[in-house]
């Protein structure tokens, strides 16, 4: 699905939208070929369409569905149940794999480095995104793309990320590792699943607080192994993605906090970089197909999404006029001169200069005898 287009139509202060399940939103076709835009002019009357809730009402309902719909809402459950499931059942704990490819690929073990040199401005510099923002963010992103993004933008987020949460517990689960605070407490001896986890430099910010709160709750995390990848720093890859295509202009600010995040996993211990490396590429392989198949296109000219008389879903299709904005060239015209003027260019003539007698090349006028053509040769004309 590379181009669509729906419109968005106004009945008093109630929006009607297109939803994505609707046929004009699956007009794919057994050939995959992607229907033209001139083609899907549906009138907006006519079409299925959400309930008439004003802007407040559908504010609170995104808001009050975003647990229900957000699959990571049953990830939860499913990681705590893992620990009913036998441990000859699951597969070995790998202690050595992610240290030897962080050594082979950096050369060093870089969440060594970043966490050898601690102070307590650095614990709250990276408490601040590893165990603060980073439960917050995705409910923050939704409300910013639901008030200033697209039409449809917020299910689609909630829903990828959702599904991106899924892929990256199964990973987890068939390929668990351990992480760098179980080699700073037991080297590279053999984990097995009954060992509880750990805080790691969390439980210097429960100490500075004077409360229990990552030491208890990290310790009975049922999924201790789950070093590769890193959901921390997918989620924060796939939050900055999907606000920098909403807001290209702030995309420094996005690229920042996934920098503080990435860093701050390594400096707290929970994370070697690969682990960082494993949730970026999960989060960019999942935004990038859903901009490609699902996602609204911004349009630079609207600022919330009450602005938007149509919405285009998908990744544009260069063969189309408009896309990208190469039809412009089509209103660009040459200034007329004495080249142009009755048609007497190159290209409307069709010979490399102009057609004039006394600047014709060769002929009589230079001494060199013109050649007849065969054509009047064999039609007995003569010069």
């Amino acid at each position: 699905m590379d181009h669509i287009r729906w419109p968005v139509s106004r009945a008093g202060r109630a929006w009607h939208l297109l939803p994505l399940h609707h046929p004009v939103a699956r007009t794919t076709g057994k050939d995959h070929r992607s229907p033209r835009p001139d083609k899907l002019a549906v009138d907006a009357n006519n079409m299925p369409v959400l309930s008439s809730l004003s802007a407040t009402n559908l504010l609170v309902g995104i808001l009050l569905c975003l647990p229900v719909s957000w699959p990571f809402s049953n990830i939860l459950k499913h990681e705590d149940h893992k620990r009913f499931i036998p441990s000859d059942w699951r597969p070995p704990i790998w202690v050595r794999v992610l240290p030897a490819l962080e050594n082979i690929i950096y050369g060093a073990n870089l969440s060594n480095i970043l966490s050898a040199h601690q102070s307590t401005a650095l614990d709250l510099l990276a408490w601040l995104p590893y165990g603060i923002m980073h439960y917050g963010a995705p409910v923050v992103c939704a409300i910013f793309l639901f008030i200033f993004g697209p039409p449809g933008i917020t299910p689609i987020f909630a829903r990828s990320f959702g599904y991106m949460n899924i892929a990256g517990v199964i990973i987890q689960f068939l390929f668990p590792c351990s992480p760098p605070w179980y080699e700073n407490l037991y080297g590279l001896a053999p984990a097995h699943y009954g060992m509880p986890g750990d805080p790691g430099g969390l439980a210097r910010i429960d100490a500075l607080f004077g409360i229990d709160l990552y030491t208890s709750g990290f310790s009975a995390a049922p999924v201790p192994f789950g070093a590769f990848p890193s959901l921390h720093a997918g989620h924060a890859t796939f939050e900055a993605l999907f606000m920098s295509h909403a807001f290209p202009k702030l995309k420094p600010v996005f690229i920042t906090y996934v920098v503080w995040l990435w860093w701050s996993t390594m400096y707290l211990s929970h994370h070697y970089a690969v682990d960082l490396i494993g949730g970026g590429l999960l989060a960019a392989v999942t935004f990038y197909y859903v901009k490609s198949r699902f996602l609204p296109r911004v349009q630079a000219d609207k600022f919330t999404r009450w602005d938007y008389d149509y919405v285009e879903i998908g990744s544009a299709d260069m063969s189309m006029p408009g896309s990208y904005g190469y039809d412009i060239a089509d209103g660009l015209q040459m200034d007329s001169d004495e080249w142009t003027v009755g048609s007497s260019s190159s290209i409307s003539s069709g010979s490399l200069s102009p057609v004039d007698e006394q600047s014709a090349w060769g002929g009589e006028a230079d001494g060199i005898p013109k050649r007849s053509s065969d054509l009047e040769t064999g039609l007995g004309i003569s010069r």
